[in-house]
């Protein structure tokens, strides 16, 4: 049986240690020995955009395209960032260039039984539009976003919130030496995860999620309150699809890539310019961006990409396609892929912000 892997999407760490243990479980000769089913692995690179490019008669395009995996090839990728196999945010079912026929014709010509995808609700989709057209899929779910209906983790995530930490403790040194105020801008379109989490664990003063507009009068006066105190900064975290109320996104471009998004950002500068223009408190503003996507991977993202590479061949052999490995209760286990795409995962106000202070909850066991 053939499989192929491919990596969808934003790049983050933990990407190459899916493809490695999936393809580890797949060609495992102990393990072979004990089945009634052996594997051939290859790579997909740049994502979808791989298995629509790709010339099946041409040598060449093959080579550029496709990359046959093994144990020795990927015995060191775990501990990389980023994507051995490379990426694209390239939609094969895109209404306005549907190229699934080719998609098709390409996965039969070249002999793939079986195709994992590992990434968000985007690539997944595709995925999922893919097992209804009779392709057997499998999905691994992947986004520093943490916003994956169906699954407590994604692949990344952890890594993510450690950057956003090192970076805002990187921070505090200036911040305190200047008396400053710093709004920090993360990722986080939809979902204010990777916010709230960064800033609950830097100590962050103020914490902006898109799940609560915020009120800028409310958080001048937060920080006028502590102004004299024996604190002589202040760090505020925003998420990039944070907006304060009756207001949009901030966005950067207009141009809409292939899944229908726009780029998000600028909100930091905003909410750093009002501050300073409404209370003379010198504020400045920092945009991670990328950063938070780069860097080796963490203890616990090397750990869930071992499992969820795992269960992807386990789910294989038990011709559960159609489905994502998913982590739930502390347990590896799949859910249906229909029912993991065209929502999210968001941030229970209720649960886990306090809208009055604009940061995590104070009070957990009620």
């Amino acid at each position: 049986m053939k499989i192929a892997v491919l990596t969808g999407g934003g790049d983050c760490p933990g990407l190459n240690g899916a493809v490695k243990w999936v393809t580890k479980s797949a060609t495992d000769q102990w393990l072979g020995s004990k089945r009634s089913m052996s594997f051939e692995v290859i790579g997909i690179t740049d994502g979808w955009r791989g298995l629509v490019d790709v010339d099946p008669d041409d040598p060449k395009s093959l080579a550029k395209y496709t990359r046959p995996l093994d144990e020795e090839i990927v015995r060191t990728w775990d501990r990389y960032g980023g994507t051995n196999l490379g990426t694209s945010r390239t939609n094969p079912f895109n209404p306005k260039n549907d190229r699934s026929e080719i998609l098709l014709d390409n996965i039969k010509k070249l002999g793939i039984d079986v195709v994992v995808a590992i990434g968000g609700e985007d690539t997944l989709g595709a995925a999922y539009s893919l097992h209804k057209l009779g392709i057997k899929t499998v999905g691994i779910p992947k986004t520093i976003d943490n916003d994956l209906v169906g699954t407590d983790y994604s692949i990344g995530f952890d890594t993510a919130v450690n950057v956003i930490t090192e970076e805002i403790d990187r921070l505090r040194t200036t911040a305190g030496s200047h008396s400053r105020i710093f709004v920090v801008e993360t990722m986080g379109r939809h979902a204010g995860w990777l916010a709230l989490h960064g800033g609950e664990c830097s100590g962050a003063y103020i914490i902006l999620i898109p799940e609560h507009p915020f009120n800028l009068d409310e958080i001048c006066t937060l920080l006028q309150e502590r102004k004299g105190r024996e604190i002589r900064y202040a760090i505020l975290v925003v998420s990039e699809g944070a907006k304060p109320v009756g207001q949009k996104e901030f966005i950067t471009s207009s141009k809409i890539d292939e899944f229908g998004h726009v780029a998000l950002g600028g909100i930091a500068k905003f909410v750093a310019d009002e501050i300073e223009g409404r209370t003379s408190l010198e504020t400045r503003h920092l945009i991670l961006s990328h950063l938070q996507r780069g860097g080796t991977p963490s203890a616990h993202d090397r750990l869930m990409a071992r499992w969820f590479g795992i269960a992807a061949v386990d789910m294989i052999i038990n011709e559960d396609f159609g489905r994502m490995a998913s982590l739930q209760r502390g347990e590896i286990t799949s859910v249906p892929l229909k029912e993991c795409i065209g929502k999210l995962k968001l941030v229970d106000t209720v649960k886990y912000y306090d809208k009055e202070r604009y940061n995590g909850r104070r009070s957990i066991i009620s």
